[in-house]
C-alpha cells in the first residue's frame, strides 16, 4: 500500500462514527495477535471455578475491599 493510500484509508476511518471506529480499532489490534488459541476459553473457564472453589473453601481468601483500596492509595501516594 502507498503512503497516499495508506492517508486514504486513515482519513476514511477518522470520518467513522465513533462506535465504527472502536470496532475497526478492536478488529486491527486483534489480527496483530494472530490466530485464537482454540482452548484458551477452556482454560480459563478451569480457572475460574478452580478460584471460585478456592474461595468458597476458604472464605478468609478474600480481602476486604475498601481495605485493599485504603492501601493502594496509600502506596499511589507514597505512604
Amino acid at each position: 500500500m502507498t503512503t497516499a493510500q495508506l492517508e486514504t484509508v486513515r482519513t476514511e476511518a477518522l470520518a467513522l462514527s465513533e462506535t465504527e471506529r472502536a470496532r475497526l480499532a478492536s478488529d486491527l489490534v486483534a489480527s496483530l495477535d494472530g490466530p485464537a488459541d482454540p482452548g484458551l476459553a477452556d482454560a480459563w473457564d478451569l480457572e475460574i471455578c478452580k478460584r471460585i472453589n478456592e474461595i468458597e473453601a476458604d472464605p478468609s481468601l478474600t480481602l476486604d475491599p475498601e481495605l485493599v483500596l485504603t492501601q493502594a492509595r496509600q502506596r499511589l501516594q507514597g505512604k
